[in-house]
């Protein structure tokens, strides 16, 4: 067995991953290829594997290179987390350039018009790795962690039809951290569900185990009162800012620990998912920063200031935060999917992101869905949800129309494409300017987006 971690000279990555596959009996004896462009951080990874292999008496062969055509033959799984470029610096232009020409966009990391710009960076660079994988090790199957999601799965899906390409996102984790504190039942009490799109997600079923009832109208009562005393990030920044300590936490509940004024403001980093709660009747899987990229009202009722305090704090904590340590620990869902094609044990992973094999039968087949699926020794079978709630399901539609044309950008390299993206993209309310838009952030990132013409 061998697994190909493209990207791994992040630590944060290259430590979990490894975590994740040294504590996994399935995986004993692989050989773990590490791979990543900055050959420092690079080595440095690989010098810790290597020490925590020997430390711990492991049964596994841990190499590095940076290069992947070395590292992929005879892969049988890869893993690809990568970004380009200076991720932040990036970033902010994807956010605030199109606020400059008065697009109203709530975050700008993988919808609008920032989220546009961003898939045309990233998914070039995830089309050649996907390329050189079909010809040194075309029976791998590749799990991607970069976003924008949706898009880069989109345009894989078709670039290269029927290949085994599969989105990880981390998002759906937050239903095993809220349902259980809303419904006061452990999580393995519990059966539930969510579909849609990346980021773009909601909770359509939950039912208890013990008595085989539905949770759902529990959850739609407690929540409101639930998400108004919730730690949110505007919390944990405010902290951050006090101390200079970044928390090892993601929606904490100890607010002793982190010293939270009783008189915050409710629902912070949630005005629009409390929109969505109350007028579909259904909980959002994430909060304003990412739900309100893709909807045309969202800037009306999101959480401003928390979505601000939400970059602060990722920022801060991405580039001050140590990851040295590798913990054994299964924490990540790739090692579960691999464990279940591997074995017999036809287990539900809670999100995958795949292309839509009548998953989601109101949106389009060649756009990647996030659904619940199946996994075993057969491959990996997407739960279809053919009574899909009507109301999300538009504004679904939606944005689908923006995917296709994001996706024809990048794989026929036409500018045309770019602007009828963003034209189409429920966030822009304005005709004026776009294509000047285009163009400016076309030229600030043309040393990644100078394929266009």
């Amino acid at each position: 067995m061998k697994i190909v971690l493209i990207g791994a000279g992040s630590a944060q990555f290259g430590y979990g991953m490894l975590g994740d596959v040294f504590q996994t009996e399935a995986l004993r004896g692989c050989e773990i290829a590490l791979v990543d462009i900055n050959g420092a951080a690079l080595a440095e990874v690989h010098r810790n594997a290597l020490d925590f292999v020997e430390a711990k008496g492991l049964d596994y062969r841990v190499t590095a290179t940076t290069d992947r055509g070395q590292a992929l033959p005879g892969a049988d799984y890869v893993l690809i987390s990568i970004e380009v470029g200076d991720r932040f610096a990036l970033w902010d232009i994807d956010w605030k350039t199109p606020l400059q020409f008065g697009v109203r966009q709530v975050y700008g990391e993988n919808g609008g018009p920032g989220g546009i710009f961003h898939a045309l960076r990233i998914t070039p660079p995830i089309l050649a790795i996907v390329e050189d994988v079909t010809h040194h090790c075309p029976n791998a199957v590749v799990f991607n962690y970069s976003n924008p999601m949706t898009a880069i799965t989109t345009s894989v899906n078709r670039r290269y039809p029927g290949f085994p390409f599969v989105g990880m996102c981390h998002e759906v984790a937050s239903l095993e951290r809220y349902l259980p504190a809303i419904l006061r039942t452990p999580v393995e009490n519990l059966r539930y569900r969510a579909a849609g799109l990346n980021h773009f997600s909601v909770l359509l079923e939950a039912t208890y185990v013990d008595s085989g009832l539905d949770a759902y109208p529990e959850i739609l009562k407690r929540a409101p009162a639930f998400f108004e005393r919730e730690l949110a990030y505007s919390d944990v920044w405010d902290y951050v800012r006090r101390t200079g300590v970044v928390p090892d936490t993601e929606g904490a509940t100890d607010r002793l620990a982190l010293g939270r004024d009783e008189s915050s403001r409710p629902w912070s980093d949630r005005g629009l998912f409390r929109e969505i709660l109350e007028t579909y009747r259904l909980l959002p899987i994430t909060v304003d920063s990412h739900l309100g990229e893709y909807i045309s009202w969202a800037h009306d009722v999101a959480d401003l200031r928390g979505i601000l305090d939400f970059y602060d704090f990722y920022r801060f904590a991405m580039r001050e935060r140590a990851w040295s340590e590798i913990k054994l620990r299964v924490q990540d869902r790739a090692v579960r999917v691999i464990e279940g094609l591997l074995g017999e044990s036809d287990h539900e992973e809670h999100a995958l992101n795949i292309a839509n094999d009548g998953y989601l039968p109101f949106l389009p087949k060649d756009i990647a869905v996030e659904v619940p699926a199946v996994i075993s020794r057969s491959g990996i079978r997407g739960v279809p949800f053919p009574d899909y709630p009507k109301g999300f399901a538009a504004l679904l539609r939606s944005y689908a129309g923006v995917y296709d044309l994001t996706a024809e950008a990048i794989l026929t390299g036409k500018k045309e494409y770019v602007l009828q993206a963003v034209l189409a993209c429920p966030v822009v309310h304005t005709y004026r300017g776009m294509a000047e838009m285009v163009d400016t952030m076309i030229d600030e990132q043309r040393e990644w987006v100078g394929y266009l013409t």
